[in-house]
């Protein structure tokens, strides 16, 4: 967990710390019984019921119905769409709001503007959220439909069959072949390798690269042939499916044999993928949506963006402000009924109009009820669509090496993405790209290879731009080692024993295809040391039980292998105990540096804590299980509240979701995690924004993801200009269609004073329903859609900016509500302003006088000019569209309202508006009001904007200035309220990733210093030992095959 603007820091601390700490994967229990470990996801307040134990049949019919292998990450389905996507959409504020005036609608004689004016545009509404909803989900389906159209090999009929994932049955036997992820849980029966061993990795479900063993039961190892298969007769006793990856518990009752127990060392689960193994045979025993790794996954949650809430907050407030205008006018209404109701004895008796009161209520309630605007709705799903599109088509986050473009899956949380405080960040595969090279060596006090100190360190994104990682990738290229050997240097017998250790103390196997050796190493470690050491003359050829064979500098030696000293993660070495060709013994240990740094950055923790500070808090899944409890979890989230960043290791991904759970339930903040694995999917989706990578681990976390990017070096443009621009567009298109709907539908409260409260409208009705979706639709398009602050070079070399939407400086209550104040007070001078200058009639030369509806055409002119300006004013970059939205805006009105006033009797629609526009184009008062009532509404709005330019100058109007002065940014320089040089702390971040700077913490705070080292990482405690597995294979003799 780490704020996002040290980014950069965390990944150079992350890199570091993998030096000092082996992050390899969780032993395994040393029994069958339940283990309560940190894997197993048993956190205190996560665990579920588990599923009663379940009896499997080999090669006869079950007697129990089980889950298919059909597996789906998608929202909704054919039956669920309906009522999941209503719940969804009337969570909205507006949307329900809407459906209750629709609702009022029905009520005969109510409505002033009719029964469908309302239902008729929500209906529209939610049809176009629901084709998008449907268009997002298909996406998902359609990955879902890619996993489970798999293909793997089952034995079916006494036959070995190609069918697709979701075909797997429980009891059936599967064969997977080398690379192959596994289809479904299954036992192993049997494989390739010496006592029925295989290597898998699982780092799709726990985020281990390391490679794992698993070994099947001695009494399954020689079951390989079809007829062997098929004559086997049993069951299998296991328990039910259940989250934990790690725990298993059977056994396996053969015909006319003992049971024998089944445990976690004998599992393998859908995930993981076979390696180094040419293949595996196994039973299935759990499918689908009853495998351990979907049992660790969690349904598709209903995400809403902070910036929807809080519209929704506003538009309550707003609904309450509009019953009270309602009951303010229908107060007014009984009133002036009271008092006036002799003189205008037209409109009935005192009583009747008593009776009416409610009526009367319910009447200005659908009135006001555009204070509300229901454009809104359908304004923002296109807006934010069209973000998503921007993002799709990025060509800066399409990733060419794989084809992968960036994918917002969902388009709903856009403006999230410019939120983000909180970042949670799988590290194996995520941060790190998992890439080890034989770069540099020290032997006998000399150093050969490479100089990182003399040169900056790579980064995520120059990892990005490496090409894949082959068999023989070795980056050590110091030629003076070998001319050592050649020149017999005094140190040369030492770097033959050092190329010896490296050729000879490791598990690696060798493989032969064709002339060439493919070594299948446990973990990059191991490979990367015995490629090097290849590189340089001394290759790896073959292993036997009892011995190494090498190939040195063109000479073959045995070395016979007396002893293993395994890895363990307190000794973080591994050695072996040899006979050299000559006779002697040897000793050659390999491993990691000591724990004294560690040791010193212990010392110094302690008086750092309790305050925000620069040091990072370490802790294993079996310590986070307890740090989870309810008695101390508030304490565990204030002391990583305080650290720079959080660094959690072994942990399952229950407790990735509990952490970000947490976080986000306790602390008010917008959070974002992101990962390649399965094991990531319920932090994904527990976060508010999921972003998953499309890596090398299947396609899992991107199929649960709300975005989905190739590398993670494009999270920070999809966050620094997506989603800083998404926020900015999306607040601003939401205060802008606030403000417009306040200024023109305040005015019929006005009018309400003017004429006693009777619910006559000023404008006409069709004008009314016409000024959102036509003359006024276009400005709030162009805000959401082509708006931005900073260009995307200013946004990346200015993260500081970042700060301004992270804050929601943009749109808070404050801002709402300055914004509708703005617009009442632009309603005022737009209402009253014509009236007082026109409330003495004027008669027209064809004897025509002023009547109400002349006010409303004047008025509603001056609204349309003034907001399409007010969207002028608002816009920062200038586009085409931006001036086709402000100018033509205006123009479609005049053309309309040139159009609408003369289609009667023509069209029987509109009589009252026959020639009105002749009449207000003829009146002066009318082009004196056109200058002075838009400049008298916006004089303020440029006056408040100047002087906050003059005397309060933030970093984005700096930055704006240079933009609009000068392209070369690089030669500016700012300084921020601190008076520190924003070009200087904008180059040191950029730096953070890529060289380690002299002075990283505060002088108070632990000092990290730079050590370079071996990192070795091994599985321990294992299945198999490994000294057993150096004594099981034999590279001189042919491995066994199938049919």
């Amino acid at each position: 967990m780490l704020p996002v603007q040290e980014g950069m820091n965390v990944m150079s601390l992350c890199r570091r710390w993998k030096r000092c700490f082996s992050l390899g994967p969780v032993c395994s229990p040393s029994g069958y019984k339940k283990a309560d470990d940190e894997m197993s996801g048993a956190t205190s307040s996560a665990d579920l019921d588990e599923a009663p134990a379940r009896t499997i049949y080999l090669n006869q019919p079950q007697q129990s119905k089980f889950r298919d292998n059909w597996v789906s990450t998608a929202k909704y389905s054919v039956v669920t769409f309906l009522p999941r996507f209503l719940y969804e959409q009337i969570r909205k504020a507006a949307n329900a709001f809407f459906l209750f005036i629709a609702l009022l609608q029905q009520i005969p004689d109510v409505s002033p503007t009719g029964r469908y004016t309302t239902l008729v545009p929500l209906l529209f509404i939610l049809t176009v959220a629901g084709i998008k909803e449907i268009i997002e989900d298909y996406k998902r389906h359609k990955a879902d439909s890619a996993v489970n159209k798999k293909k793997t090999i089952v034995l079916r009929n006494g036959m070995w069959q190609n069918i697709m994932w979701k075909e797997v049955a429980v009891g059936d036997i599967v064969k997977v072949t080398n690379g192959q992820h596994l289809p479904a849980d299954m036992i192993i029966i049997s494989s390739s390798e010496p006592q029925a061993m295989c290597y898998i990795e699982t780092a799709n479900l726990d985020g281990e690269t390391n490679l794992k063993i698993r070994q099947g039961l001695s009494q399954t190892a020689s079951l390989q042939s079809r007829e062997e298969l098929m004559k086997v007769s049993g069951r299998i006793e296991c328990e039910g499916p259940n989250r934990h990856l790690y725990d298993f518990t059977g056994n396996l009752r053969l015909d006319g044999q003992s049971p024998v127990p089944v445990g976690p060392d004998q599992i393998l689960l859908r995930g993981a993928q076979l390696r180094n193994t040419q293949w595996v045979l196994g039973i299935v025993v759990y499918t689908g949506h009853d495998t351990k790794l979907m049992q660790n996954s969690t349904k598709a949650p209903l995400k809403r963006s902070n910036v929807e809430k809080v519209t929704n907050m506003q538009i309550l407030v707003l609904f309450c402000i509009l019953l009270v205008m309602a009951l303010v006018s229908s107060v007014g209404a009984l009133l002036w009924n009271r008092t006036h109701g002799e003189v205008v004895w037209y409109l009935g008796s005192n009583k009747m109009l008593s009776v009416n009161f409610g009526y009367n209520l319910l009447t200005f309630i659908i009135l006001y009820n555009n204070l509300i605007p229901i454009s809104l709705l359908v304004t923002l799903e296109v807006v934010k669509f069209t973000q998503a599109l921007f993002i799709n088509w990025d060509i800066d986050m399409y990733y060419p090496e794989t084809d992968t473009p960036a994918m917002a899956r969902t388009s709903n949380l856009n403006e999230e993405l410019g939120q983000v405080k909180y970042l949670f960040s799988d590290k194996t595969g995520t941060l790190t790209c998992n890439i080890m090279n034989f770069k540099k060596c020290s032997i006998a006090g000399v150093t050969y290879g490479h100089f990182p100190e003399l040169e900056r360190e790579r980064s995520s994104e120059d990892f990005s731009q490496l090409p894949p990682s082959t068999s023989e990738s070795c980056e050590f290229d110091d030629p003076r080692l070998l001319q050592n050997i050649e020149n017999d240097h005094p140190t040369a017998v030492h770097i033959q024993e050092f190329l010896t250790l490296l050729a000879v103390c490791h598990t690696v196997v060798p493989e032969r295809q064709g002339n060439t050796i493919i070594y299948q190493a446990s973990s990059p470690d191991e490979g990367a040391l015995v490629k090097g050491a290849k590189k340089l003359g001394y290759v790896f050829t073959g292993r036997t039980p009892h011995s190494v064979i090498i190939d040195a500098l063109g000479k073959e030696k045995t070395f016979e292998i007396l002893n293993v000293l395994e890895f363990s993660s307190n000794r973080k070495r591994m050695s072996v105990i040899v006979r050299t060709p000559a006779g002697q013994l040897r000793l050659y240990c390999k491993g990691a540096a000591t724990r004294a740094s560690l040791t010193q950055h212990c010392t110094s923790l302690g008086e750092s804590l309790g305050k925000e500070n620069d040091i990072a808090l370490i802790i294993d899944g079996h310590t986070l299980k307890y740090a989870l409890s309810f008695e101390v979890r508030q304490s565990f989230l204030d002391l990583a509240l305080s650290c720079k960043a959080v660094i959690c290791c072994r942990v399952s991904p229950l407790q990735k979701s509990e952490i970000v759970d947490m976080v986000k339930k306790h602390v008010n903040a917008i959070t974002l995690a992101i990962g390649d694995g399965a094991n990531d999917v319920g932090m994904i989706q527990t976060a508010h924004v999921g972003v998953g990578i499309s890596g090398n681990e299947g396609m899992q976390a991107t199929n649960c993801s709300d975005y989905a990017i190739a590398q993670f070096s494009y999270l920070e443009k999809l966050l620094l200009v997506h989603g800083a621009w998404s926020y900015n567009r999306v607040t601003k298109c939401i205060l802008y269609c606030f403000y417009k709907n306040v200024v023109l539908y305040i005015i019929e409260l006005w009018f309400a004073f003017v004429n006693g409260f009777s619910g006559q409208i000023l404008f006409e009705r069709w004008c009314i329903g016409l000024y959102n979706v036509i003359f006024t639709a276009l400005p709030p398009f162009t805000l959401g859609i082509f708006e931005r602050s900073c260009t995307q070079d200013s946004m990346l070399r200015f993260p500081q900016l970042y700060k301004i939407t992270q804050n929601a400086d943009g749109f808070n209550t404050r801002v709402f509500w300055g914004h509708c104040i703005n617009a009442l007070i632009h309603s005022i001078i737009l209402f009253w302003f014509p009236l007082k200058v026109l409330e003495h009639d004027a008669v027209f030369t064809n004897g025509q006088g002023i009547d109400y509806l002349f006010v409303g055409n004047i008025v509603y002119t001056y609204v349309v000019v003034t907001v399409c300006l007010k969207a002028g004013l608002e816009t920062t970059a200038w586009t085409r569209f931006s001036h086709l939205a402000v100018w033509g805006s205006m123009l479609l009105w005049v053309m309309f309202f040139g159009v609408y006033s003369a289609i009667w009797p023509t069209f029987p629609i509109a009589p009252d508006m026959l020639g009105q526009a002749g009449m207000v184009l003829r009146c002066g008062y009318f082009w004196f009001g056109l200058f002075l009532v838009p400049t008298a509404c916006l004089v303020k709005d440029v006056a408040w904007t100047a002087a906050k330019h003059t005397y309060h100058k933030t970093l984005l109007e700096q930055v704006q200035e240079l933009e609009t002065k000068t392209r070369e940014l690089g030669k500016a320089m700012l300084r921020d309220s601190n008076g520190k040089s924003v070009n200087e702390r904008d180059h040191l971040l950029k730096r953070l990733g890529r060289k380690t700077p002299p002075s990283l913490f505060r002088a108070h705070s632990v000092q990290q210093s730079v050590s370079h080292g071996y990192a070795f990482s091994q599985e321990e405690h294992g299945v198999v030992s490994q000294s057993q597995v150096v004594r099981s294979y034999d590279t001189t003799k042919r491995r066994a095959e199938i049919e």
